[in-house]
């Protein structure tokens, strides 16, 4: 197993840069981040090995599943590295054995319930033991099984056999691991309809007694997955706790509205849903939203966003939008560097209430990049009157906030030449977006309501930190 480099040409760069990409940048970075993690493993297992003893004999032994499951299927390993709580746990792991900070041992048991997954994905025969977490076993990429009678210091056998079925065993009981609930999983499984079909889909599949799984909200054009679930430490911190699972009830809540929002964006944003359908992407649902619609992406859980609960197909569709700009662009900052290092400046951006440093500054421009689009194109497509009124403001709002945040990155003095480019792309979208007429009312509504932020900003942080220039 070797990860190759990648080269990513100077016009998909530019069509990132401009806001798209479309599914062919998706799937580039999508294969980065599949090596990016590779490399990761490879780094844990020799971390591991100088530290020696029991947890450099763990790392040895995942290592050694890994490399044999790629031999018999490289599509289940890639299948567990590019889930999105890998991310976490192998490059957490790798920190916490490079910089030990307690008297505890290194979590090696995370590197190696990863390896036992791509040993079930693959039909490996092997056997691992694993510690349990509470009462719960977690196959990452797979899903839970849970032990109630379990008693702390108890562990959970695994075992795979010659037919390809997985059981975990603890507390004396045995859990069957299912197979995955959308077309082409590397376990098999039942098929959906696609959004774009006149089927419905209401086979959820996620809970099977103990064994709980994602839950399936749509399959997206070419098999892709859209999947509910809440991942396991350390990847969200703040994402909802379901000591039972997802219910079905709740995911009945989530599926309406995916479904719609997914054909919103086939309908009137096909580059957007282009790249969501690229591969499954993983929705995580979050503990307190607040109010109104909240979101947020981690740069190791590459096709993962953790938002509230929906409450309304647009406001789905947007979220999803402005989380896949955030997605590809912590991607894009794996390959290249668009910043010089250091600089203790905090910045005002129009969509927060406390000051950024540069790259959070750069990172929501450029997801706002995303949302000025998607509000552009609803002006035109929304049928009805108010809503569209609301479109016209919101496209205004963000198209200005994501021109002025471009511009104060741009004069940063920090970009590097790459960064520079990227964010004159950025602009000059910017640029023909603020030629576009608005209505006026709308116009004045953005206007508005972007000096209302300005003045709360100012009020909360004060002359402190760095601002836009009026």
């Amino acid at each position: 197993m070797n990860p190759s480099p990648y080269r990513m040409p100077g016009a998909l760069f530019d069509a990132i840069a401009g806001g798209g990409g479309g599914a062919a940048a998706l799937r580039l970075l999508g294969r980065a981040e599949h090596s990016r993690r590779l490399a990761c493993a490879y780094a844990v297992t020799v971390a591991a090995r100088e530290t020696g003893g029991p947890v450099g004999e763990a790392a040895e032994h995942a290592w050694a599943l890994f490399t044999d499951a790629t031999r018999a299927s490289p599509e289940a390993v890639s299948a567990v590295l590019t889930h999105p709580s890998a991310g976490p746990a192998l490059f957490g792991l790798l920190a916490q054995l490079r910089h030990p900070s307690s008297q505890l041992p290194p979590p090696v048991h995370w590197f190696t319930a990863l390896a036992v997954s791509a040993a079930a994905r693959a039909g490996l025969p092997t056997r691992v033991e694993l510690p349990l977490t509470g009462s719960w076993a977690a196959l990452p990429s797979l899903g839970r099984a849970h032990f109630p009678g379990a008693r702390p210091g108890d562990r959970a056998e695994v075992r795979v056999d010659g037919t390809g079925r997985c059981r975990v065993t603890a507390a004396g009981e045995t859990v069957t691991v299912p197979g995955l609930p959308y077309p082409g999983g590397p376990l098999g499984g039942p098929a959906h309809e696609p959004v774009g079909s006149d089927g419905d889909t209401d086979g959820f599949h996620g809970n099977t007694g103990r064994w709980h799984g994602a839950r399936l909200l749509a399959v997206l054009d070419g098999g892709a997955p859209l999947l509910l679930d809440t991942l396991d430490p350390p990847c969200f911190p703040h994402s909802a706790r379901h000591p039972d699972g997802i219910s079905t009830a709740e995911t009945y809540r989530w599926a309406g509205p995916a479904r719609a929002a997914c054909r919103l964006l086939r309908a009137d944003h096909p580059e957007t849903y282009a790249e969501l359908a690229t591969g499954p992407h993983l929705l995580v649902p979050l503990t307190r939203p607040g109010h109104g619609n909240r979101s947020g992406s981690s740069a190791e859980t590459f096709g993962c966003m953790a938002l509230s609960p929906p409450t309304s197909v647009t406001g789905l569709a947007v979220t999803l939008t402005h989380e896949t700009q955030h997605n590809k662009l912590a991607a894009l900052l794996h390959l290249f560097d668009l910043f010089e290092p250091g600089g203790p400046d905090r910045f005002y951006a129009p969509w927060r209430p406390d000051p950024r440093p540069l790259p959070g500054l750069f990172h929501g421009a450029y997801a706002h990049l995303g949302v000025a689009l998607f509000w552009e194109r609803r002006r035109e497509t929304e049928p009805d009157p108010a809503l569209r009124a609301t479109a016209h403001a919101q496209f205004a709002r963000w198209r200005l906030a994501a021109h002025e945040a471009t511009t104060v990155a741009l004069s940063s003095g920090r970009l590097t030449p790459l960064g520079h480019r990227f964010a004159q792309h950025m602009l000059t979208t910017l640029d023909t977006l603020r030629r576009l007429p608005v209505p006026a009312p709308a116009l004045h509504h953005a206007e508005s309501a972007a000096r209302a932020h300005r003045a709360d900003w100012q009020n909360r942080n004060g002359d402190g930190a760095r601002r836009l220039s009026a």
